[in-house]
C-alpha cells in the first residue's frame, strides 16, 4: 500500500522522531510532539496518534484526544459517509482497553444515537451498561433515555428499556409515565399512575403533590375513557371527591365526562345531579351546573341536527319506494333472516322506535335553568344549614305554591338549631304562622305559635316578639281578650318548683327569664291602656316597678295616665319614683316634665315645695346639664315670686354652669336685670362677669357691652375705664376691631390727651405681644392654658433670649407687690379720670405731663384743631331705669330716683376747658 509523501516526517519533525524513536513509551514526548504539529492536516495527526497509541494502547489522554479530534472531522459529514465507519472502527479499538472508562462510552453512544444506527446503538448501550460498575450506571441511562425516545425507535424497544430503568431507579417513574402519554399508551399510563397514587412511599422528583397527580389521572381516565379499561373509574373519582375538598366540582364533571365519553348519557346525568345536590360551594356548584347546561345543550343540538339527517334519509327512502316493487322487498332481507326496512315501517309512528324526542330535550334544559336558584339556595344551606335567612329565601323561591312553601317552613324550623342560628330563628315560625293566616287558618296559625314558644331560643327578646306577634295576630282578628289572655300568660313568673328544677338541670332556658323581658311588658301596657281598664293598666306599671325593668319613658307615660283620669298626686309620686331611681343623664326628661307639669299644676299655690324640688333638682343635676334647670327655676320665681329671688337664681347659675356657658349665661342674666330693675342695676352684674374668671375673649366682649351701656348713660371715664381694661386682652395685630371700637369713641367723647393715651396703650399692648421671634409668655399661655412660667422660660431660651430679657418680661408679668405700687394701682373700673393724673407722697394729685415724645395725625397737633371735634351729649333716657322706678321713687324719699337725670352733665371739651382755666 503506497504512502503518501506528505505523510512522512519533515526534516522539522526529526528533532521529535528522533526522540520517541529513542524512548517511545514516553506520552510526554509524544504528547510534545503532538502539540508541535497543531497545525499540520489530520491525516498527519491521525498518523502520529496511530504510532503513539501502537506504543502505548493504555494512555487514556491519547485516546480520548484522537478520538475527539476523529469527531471533529466528521461532524459536518453526513451519516451516510464512510469515515464514520472508520469512526466506529476506531472506537471499539479504544474500547478493547478503555471499557472502564465511561467517557469513551458516552462519546460513542452519543456518536451511533447521531447516525441513527438503532439495534447497534441499542447493543452499544447494553455493552456499556455491562462493561461499567453500577456506580457510573446514571451516565449511560441519562443518554440512553434520550436515545429511546427519539422518533424512528420502535415502542416496544423504549418500554422495555424504560423498565429495565424503572428497575435501577424507580424514582423516576413520572418519565415514564410521561413517556406513555406522550406515545399514547393511555392503559399503561393510568395503571402506572394509579400506582404511584396508591405508593405511600412515593415522594415526587418533580416537585408534584398528590392532589395534582390525582388530577392528571382524572383528566387521563376521563378524556380516555374508551381507551383505558380494567381499573374503576368511578371508584377513583369519588375518592378523590372525598379526599380532595377543594376541586370537588371540577371531579364530579371529569367523572360525568367519564360517563359521555363511554356514551352512557343518562349515568352522566345522574352525576351531574348527584354533584350538584352534595357540593358546599357555589364556586363548585357553578362548575358543575355550566358543565351540565352545556351538555344539555349539545344533546339538544345532536339530536336536531340528526332530525335533519332523518328527514333527508326518509325523503330518500320513500322516493326508492315508489319505485321498488314487491319482488325486490323480499330480496332486502339479509342472510339472518331479518328484514331491516320492513322493520323499520312496522314501528314507524310507535314511540318505542321515536328518536325525534326535541320537545323533550328542550323540557328537560328548560327545567334545569328553573332549578337553578333553588340549587344554589341548596349549596348555600348546606354550607350553613343555620342560616335563617337563607331559608327565607328558600321559601320565597316556591312563592305561589302553598305546598311546597309549608313543606320548606317545616324542613327549616326542624333543621334550624337556635342556639347556633345565624339571624333570628324566630322569625321562621313567625312567617310559617302567617302563611297560614293568609289562607284564613287561624287555627293552625295557633298550633305554630304555641310550638313555637316552646323553643329554647339563644336571647329573650326572641321569645318575646314571638308573644308579641300571636297577640297581633288575635288582634287582627278581633279577638281581644284572647290577646290579654296571652300577654298575662307570658308575663306569668315562673314557679319556684319550676325554677327549682331548672336550677337541678344546669341549663337556664329564655322562658324562665321572659317575665322580665320589657319589650313584653311594654306591649302588655299598651294592650292594657286600650283595651283594659285604669285598675289593671295601674296594676301592670307597678309590676313593672317592681321588677325594676322600667325605664325613664315608662316612668313618663305612667305619671300622664294618671293625669289623664285626673290623679295628679299619684302621678307626681310616680314622678318621685323615677327621679330615685335613675341618675343622670337617664333622668333629665324626668326632671324636666316633673318640674313643668307641677308649675304648670300648682303655680304660686304651692311655691315653697316647687323651690324645694327646683332646689333638689339643681344639686343633684351635673354642670353641664343644669342650665335649663335654673332657667325653668328663674322663670319660676318671674312669675310666681319675686324678682330679687330671681337674681339670686340667675347669679347661682352663672356660678354653677361650666365655663363654656357662663357667658351666655350673664348675658341673660343681664338682659333679665334690665328688664326688670333698670339698666343702672346691671353694673355690678357686669362687674362680677369680668371678675369671675372667663375666658380672655368673653371678658373683652363683656367689658365692651359694659362700655356701650355706660356710654348710653353718660358715664363717659367709666366707658374709658373699661376700653383701657379690655386693651390688655386685644392685639392690635389680630383683633382690629376693638382699636377702631375705641378710636370712635375717643373721636366722639374724648380729647387730645385722652387720644393720645389711647395711641400710648396700643403700642404698649402691641410691643407687650410683639416679642423677639414672636414668642411671649402670653402667646405660650394662650395656646396652652397649663403650660406653666418654668415651660415659658424653656422656649424662650430655646428661642434665643438671653436671661437678661427674660427677666424683664418677668418684672413686666409680674403683678404689682404691696411695697412697691404701679402706676395705675390707685385706678379701678368705674373711677378714671379723662386727664392723666398721679398723686404725691402727701396726698395731693396733680398732673403729669407726658414726657414721651408720640407722633399724632397732623390733623391733632394743635389746640385749634383739637377744639374742632364735636362731642355728642345726651339725656340718659328715662326706660333706663326699668319697671322698678316708681318703687324706687317710693321706698327712698331723700334721694330719687331722677336726681342725676336733673342736673345736666358735662361733656369731656367743657370739662377740659375748665380745667385750661383753673
Amino acid at each position: 500500500m503506497a504512502v503518501n509523501k506528505e505523510l512522512y516526517p519533515a526534516v522539522e519533525d526529526l528533532l521529535y522522531e528522533e526522540e520517541v524513536l529513542r524512548n517511545p513509551f514516553s506520552l510526554k514526548l509524544w504528547w510534545r510532539y503532538l502539540i508541535a504539529r497543531a497545525d499540520s492536516p489530520f491525516q498527519k495527526r491521525a498518523t502520529i496518534y496511530e504510532r503513539a497509541l501502537k506504543a502505548l494502547p493504555g494512555s487514556y489522554k491519547l485516546w480520548h484526544a484522537y478520538l475527539r479530534e476523529r469527531l471533529e472531522a466528521v461532524r459536518n459529514l453526513p451519516v451516510t459517509h464512510s469515515k464514520y465507519d472508520s469512526l466506529n472502527n476506531t472506537f471499539e479499538r479504544a474500547l478493547v482497553t478503555m471499557h472502564k472508562m465511561p467517557r469513551i462510552w458516552i462519546l460513542y453512544l452519543q456518536s451511533l444515537t447521531r447516525q441513527k444506527l438503532v439495534t447497534r446503538t441499542r447493543r452499544t448501550f447494553d455493552r456499556a451498561l455491562c462493561a461499567l460498575p453500577v456506580t457510573q450506571h446514571d451516565r449511560i441511562w441519562e443518554h440512553y433515555l434520550v436515545f429511546v425516545s427519539q422518533r424512528g425507535v420502535p415502542i416496544e424497544t423504549s418500554l422495555r428499556v424504560y423498565r429495565r430503568y424503572l428497575k435501577y431507579d424507580p424514582s423516576h417513574i413520572e418519565d415514564f409515565i410521561e413517556f406513555l402519554v406522550n406515545s399514547e399508551l393511555w392503559q399503561e399510563a393510568a395503571e402506572r399512575l394509579a400506582g404511584v397514587l396508591n405508593d405511600g412511599s412515593f415522594y415526587s422528583i418533580k416537585g408534584k403533590n398528590k392532589h395534582r397527580l390525582w388530577l392528571e389521572l382524572c383528566d387521563l381516565l376521563t378524556k380516555h375513557a374508551t381507551e383505558v379499561s380494567g381499573l374503576n373509574v368511578d371508584a377513583i373519582i369519588r375518592g378523590g371527591i372525598r379526599k380532595f375538598t377543594d376541586e370537588v366540582g371540577r371531579l364530579w364533571t371529569s367523572l360525568a365526562d367519564y360517563y359521555i365519553r363511554r356514551n352512557q348519557t343518562e349515568k352522566a346525568r345522574d352525576v351531574f345531579e348527584e354533584g350538584m345536590t352534595t357540593v358546599v360551594t357555589v364556586r363548585d356548584f357553578s362548575v358543575i351546573f355550566d358543565a351540565y347546561s352545556q351538555f344539555e345543550e349539545s344533546m339538544l343540538a345532536l339530536k336536531m341536527e340528526s332530525i335533519g339527517l332523518d328527514e333527508e334519509e326518509d325523503g330518500d327512502e320513500e322516493e326508492e319506494e315508489e319505485e321498488t316493487d314487491v319482488e325486490e322487498v323480499d330480496s332486502r332481507f339479509d342472510s339472518s333472516g331479518v328484514a331491516v326496512q320492513i322493520s323499520k315501517k312496522i314501528y314507524r309512528g310507535f314511540w318505542p322506535a321515536d328518536t325525534k324526542d326535541v320537545d323533550l330535550r328542550l323540557a328537560t334544559l328548560e327545567y334545569l335553568i328553573d332549578r337553578r336558584p333553588e340549587l344554589a339556595n341548596s349549596v348555600l344551606l348546606r354550607q350553613n344549614p343555620h342560616n335563617v335567612e337563607q331559608w327565607h329565601r328558600r321559601v320565597k323561591l316556591f312563592e305561589g305554591n302553598p305546598t311546597k312553601q309549608i313543606l320548606t317552613y317545616t324542613e327549616a324550623v326542624r333543621t334550624v338549631d337556635p342556639l347556633k342560628a345565624v339571624g333570628k330563628p324566630h322569625t321562621l315560625w313567625v312567617a310559617f304562622a302567617k302563611l297560614y293566616e293568609t289562607h284564613n287558618d287561624i287555627a293552625n296559625a295557633r298550633v305554630i305559635f304555641d310550638k313555637a314558644v316552646q323553643v329554647n331560643y339563644k336571647a329573650v327578646d326572641n321569645l318575646a316578639s314571638l308573644w308579641c306577634e300571636w297577640a297581633e295576630m288575635e288582634l287582627r282578628h278581633k279577638n281581644f281578650n284572647g290577646a290579654l289572655e296571652l300577654m298575662r300568660r307570658a308575663t306569668a313568673e315562673p314557679s319556684v318548683e319550676v325554677k327549682r328544677r331548672v336550677a337541678a338541670d344546669g341549663s337556664e332556658p329564655v322562658q324562665i327569664k321572659l317575665h322580665k323581658s320589657l319589650r313584653l311588658w311594654t306591649f302588655y301596657v299598651d294592650l292594657e291602656e286600650s283595651l283594659g281598664t285604669l285598675e289593671s293598666t295601674r296594676a301592670v306599671y307597678e309590676r313593672i316597678l317592681d321588677l325594676r325593668i322600667a325605664t325613664p319613658q315608662i316612668i313618663i307615660n305612667y305619671a300622664m295616665l294618671l293625669e289623664e283620669h285626673k290623679y295628679f298626686e299619684d302621678a307626681f309620686r310616680v314622678y318621685e319614683r323615677g327621679v330615685k331611681i335613675f341618675k343622670y343623664p337617664h333622668v333629665k326628661d324626668i326632671w324636666v316634665t316633673y318640674l313643668t307639669k307641677f308649675v304648670k299644676r300648682y303655680g304660686k299655690t304651692k311655691l315653697e315645695r316647687a323651690r324645694e324640688l327646683f332646689d333638689h333638682a339643681v344639686s343633684v343635676t351635673p354642670a353641664d346639664m343644669v342650665k335649663p334647670l335654673y332657667l325653668q327655676y328663674a322663670k319660676l320665681e318671674e312669675d310666681y315670686g319675686l324678682a330679687k329671688r330671681a337674681m339670686m337664681v340667675y347669679d347661682r347659675a352663672t356660678k354653677a354652669v361650666p365655663n363654656q356657658e357662663k357667658m351666655s349665661m350673664y348675658e341673660i342674666y343681664i338682659a333679665r336685670a334690665t328688664e326688670i330693675f333698670g339698666v343702672p342695676q346691671t353694673r355690678q352684674i357686669y362687674q362680677q362677669a369680668i371678675e369671675s374668671g372667663l375666658p380672655d375673649q368673653d371678658v373683652k366682649t363683656m367689658c365692651l357691652k359694659f362700655a356701650e351701656l355706660e356710654k348710653n348713660l353718660g358715664e363717659i371715664d367709666r366707658a374709658r375705664a373699661l376700653y383701657t381694661y379690655a386693651s390688655q386682652l386685644a392685639d392690635p395685630r389680630s383683633d382690629p376691631k376693638f382699636w377702631e371700637q375705641w378710636k370712635d369713641f375717643e373721636v366722639q367723647h374724648g380729647n387730645v390727651d385722652t387720644f393720645r393715651e389711647m395711641m400710648r396703650i396700643q403700642r404698649s399692648v402691641s410691643a407687650s405681644y410683639h416679642q423677639t421671634h414672636f414668642i411671649t409668655p402670653e402667646l405660650l399661655m394662650s395656646k396652652d392654658q397649663a403650660m406653666n412660667m418654668d415651660e415659658a422660660k424653656d422656649k424662650l431660651r430655646q428661642a434665643g433670649i438671653t436671661e437678661d430679657e427674660m427677666a424683664a418680661l418677668e418684672r413686666q408679668l409680674a403683678p404689682p407687690s404691696p411695697e412697691a405700687p404701679s402706676k395705675d394701682a390707685g385706678r379701678h373700673v368705674g373711677f378714671v379720670s379723662g386727664g392723666v393724673e398721679s398723686q404725691t407722697a402727701d396726698g395731693v394729685i396733680k398732673s403729669a405731663s407726658n414726657t414721651e415724645d408720640i407722633e399724632l395725625p397732623d390733623e391733632s397737633d394743635s389746640d385749634e384743631d383739637a377744639e374742632k371735634v364735636e362731642i355728642a351729649q345726651k339725656d340718659v333716657p328715662a326706660a333706663v331705669f326699668g319697671g322698678l322706678r316708681k318703687r324706687e321713687a317710693d321706698e327712698d324719699s331723700s334721694e330719687p330716683a331722677s336726681a342725676g337725670a336733673d342736673k345736666e352733665p358735662l361733656g369731656a371739651l367743657e370739662r377740659m376747658k375748665r380745667r385750661k382755666a383753673s
